[in-house]
């Protein structure tokens, strides 16, 4: 009886606390709306972080497409003087993700099929320059598409890419794991295009099991890899 009343007061506080985030998403008003022509207090707003509950903060799901692509000048905190601008200036998935990846402080681990989305490359190269250990796997015909980043990213000073040399296989995960505490990790190819127009997800985790988990096969094809660079 002890053991059936804990679980049901368990579910109670799950209950709650979804109830609670789900009230937290709902004012960010968030997936991107596209701005066309925003009012002047929208257009000359400035980039803030994204204001989430400290439950989210550890567990949170993010879903494409966006609406619109993020505003450049609004991304870098800058307030945007176009008059009619297209870019969205307020937090939509990309720039959720991208953000989570400015946190990095120490290491940016990320196993990607392909990358091709620019604001998500400069994230990347961002953290490099901040002095972040970065390490990159990704498919070797992939590095090869047009307009890939991934390429790119092995002439970035402080980026490591390694591929994966398969003619027969495909390296296809996409996760990232930072600061070996945080792990983003879903359907979400890495490109502008999955970012506009795929019906995609991205799962943000802190779950300390989980987080190891997925370092460990990162470290695990980082050694298979060593002599594909």
């Amino acid at each position: 009886e002890d053991i059936l009343y804990f679980r049901g007061e368990l579910l109670n506080l799950v209950s709650k606390t979804v109830s609670r985030n789900a009230r937290g998403e709902r004012r960010l008003g968030t997936m991107g709306a596209c701005l066309s022509a925003p009012p002047p207090q929208q257009q000359g707003a400035q980039y803030r972080p994204p204001a989430v509950s400290a439950a989210a903060a550890r567990q949170e799901a993010l879903f494409f497409p966006d609406a619109a692509m993020p505003c450049h000048r609004w991304m870098r905190g800058q307030r945007c003087t176009r008059k009619h601008c297209d870019y969205s200036h307020q937090h939509t998935s990309l720039s959720k993700l991208v953000w989570r990846l400015g946190e990095a402080r120490s290491t940016l681990d990320v196993c990607v099929f392909t990358i091709s989305c620019k604001e998500i490359f400069d994230a990347i190269v961002a953290a490099a320059a901040r002095g972040v250990r970065v390490r990159v796997v990704t498919d070797d015909e992939k590095m090869q598409d047009q307009g890939s980043k991934a390429f790119n990213l092995k002439a970035q000073r402080g980026v490591e890419v390694r591929n994966d040399r398969n003619e027969r296989s495909h390296m296809h995960h996409k996760f990232a794991v930072v600061d070996g505490r945080m792990l983003l990790n879903g359907s979400f190819n890495w490109t502008r295009s999955a970012v506009l127009n795929n019906r995609e997800n991205v799962v943000i985790s802190h779950d300390p099991y989980l987080v190891a988990d997925f370092a460990n096969e990162f470290n695990r094809l980082w050694e298979e890899f060593k002599y594909n660079r």
